[in-house]
């Protein structure tokens, strides 16, 4: 199993999905250059990360790896408790993050794709570091009587961990959100994601 990631990209969930399960894989370390390359694009048109090869199947987006990985391993109960109710409220919170937090941040990572002039960029960032916030505080709610998103591990959780450290190099205001800064340190700490932040730094 070969995942394509790149430093700082939505792929380290995947990654620490993959260290949870105990999975042996092969990261294919990949540049804003590489992910253009014709060769990459012949396998990922998106030019993007994460890609996941398991055999012969290749799979892109980054929900549906990761529902993919917990479907190969439900003994792990990742995309919940195998009831459809469980189910369905762990891809409740993997789509609002990747539907709704994931793309507010794009303003922060590329503002020239959504303005022309580049002495706007400042202001753009600062209306959609507000935007992230309003998301944040959601979050931080629903964490405020438990460890888990979804009431348990699962596949949601390394998505949340992604989104606040990009929160946190872009400069969102993480004032008062104490469940969420709970939440980070107690991934921080976790044996995987330490692994898989080593295995970025690799």
């Amino acid at each position: 199993m070969q995942l394509y990631h790149m430093r700082g990209a939505c792929s380290l969930a995947d990654l620490i999905v993959l260290g949870w399960l105990g999975v042996p894989h092969e990261i294919v370390p990949m540049t804003l250059d590489s992910i253009k390359s014709p060769d990459y694009l012949a396998l990922n048109p998106g030019g993007n990360v994460p890609l996941l090869v398991h055999d012969a199947f290749a799979l892109t987006e980054n929900v549906a790896i990761l529902g993919y990985l917990a479907d190969l391993h439900p003994h792990a109960q990742l995309a919940g408790d195998g009831t459809p109710r469980g189910r369905a409220e762990v891809m409740r919170w993997l789509a609002f993050l990747n539907s709704d937090v994931h793309k507010a941040f794009k303003p922060l990572f590329a503002p020239a794709r959504f303005l022309d002039e580049r002495d706007l960029d400042e202001a753009l960032a600062i209306n959609a570091c507000r935007h992230v916030r309003t998301y944040l505080e959601r979050l931080d709610g629903e964490l405020a009587d438990r460890d888990w998103l979804a009431g348990h591990r699962s596949i949601a959780d390394p998505y949340l961990y992604v989104v606040l450290r990009w929160a946190h190099a872009k400069g969102v205001d993480m004032a008062g959100l104490d469940a969420l800064a709970a939440f980070h340190e107690r991934m921080s700490l976790d044996p995987a994601v330490r692994q898989a932040l080593r295995a970025e730094e690799d």
